[in-house]
């Protein structure tokens, strides 16, 4: 079955129209003070439904998911999420970030548990949630060791978990998993994969990892840069029960995909340049 199927109602996310301009300090004119990042971007993801943003550097995913986490002001449209409007940081949202920025003076389980104490959650129930959580991203044994006690993919599992523990609407991952060596990537790529067919989130995800945005995807997000805008949103055919990304990368959808996008991005470098 393919996942589309499983995904059509409940729009979670809504970014409508929005654009962002950073002010820069310096330059000779009022223009040259100015950097637009984002241009008119409009996209809806649905629920459960994972969408990745991809493109060169500089066309401004990082900072689009920062605008819908409520880090960064956006100067027009809206973003809302399911059906509220975003005006700052919120419950609804978990974000995991690029190093998994865990506290280093608490355990796994503690750093787990970080948010939960934050909302006033009883310390049983914290520690029940968050043992479940530990659970479900493979480490149920780890959660009295400490980060540095831990490899880069688990912590990022632990992050991950941080993440889920304040149960939001939706997750936002900004290149989660950029950092680790390729086999840790691909174990914690299949990994997120069966922890979102288990949670059912709604995930938003930046990379620029082809391969990687069509093996986690329904859909993908390819931006044009200076500024940011959205050349096109391609539709990922693979079902629930997809390959392996080694055997996937066989497919011939999947090498047509992966031509297609790399050519958007190509040719918006060669136009740029």
């Amino acid at each position: 079955m393919d996942q589309h199927a499983s995904v059509e109602g409940n729009v979670k996310l809504r970014v409508e129209n929005v654009s962002k301009t950073f002010r820069l300090r310096g330059g000779t004119t009022a223009a040259d003070q100015l950097l637009p990042v984002l241009r008119h971007i409009s996209f809806d993801v649905q629920e459960g439904e994972i969408v990745s943003l991809i493109g060169e550097s500089g066309c401004g995913k990082t900072t689009l998911l920062r605008i819908v986490q409520g880090l960064v002001r956006h100067d027009a449209g809206t973003i809302k999420v399911g059906g509220r409007p975003v005006t700052g940081p919120g419950r609804d949202r978990g974000f995991v970030f690029q190093q998994a920025t865990l506290l280093p003076w608490r355990s796994a389980r503690h750093n787990v548990e970080f948010g939960l104490e934050l909302q006033g959650v009883p310390r049983a129930e914290r520690r029940t949630r968050a043992q479940k959580l530990l659970d479900l991203v493979g480490l149920g044994q780890a959660g009295e060791q400490f980060p540095h006690e831990l490899s880069g993919g688990m912590q990022q599992r632990i992050g991950l978990a941080r993440a889920l523990a304040i149960d939001p609407s939706i997750l936002l991952m900004d290149e989660p998993f950029s950092a680790l060596d390729a086999q840790t990537r691909e174990v914690l790529q299949k990994e997120l994969l069966r922890i979102q067919a288990q949670t059912r989130k709604t995930i938003l995800f930046v990379t620029h990892d082809l391969d990687e945005a069509i093996y986690l995807s329904n859909r993908v997000i390819v931006l044009a840069a200076k500024p940011g805008r959205i050349r096109k949103i391609i539709d990922i055919p693979f079902g629930v029960q997809r390959p392996e990304l080694p055997e996937l990368r066989g497919d011939m959808r999947f090498q047509a995909i992966r031509t297609e996008m790399w050519d958007l991005i190509r040719a918006q470098a060669q136009e740029a340049a």
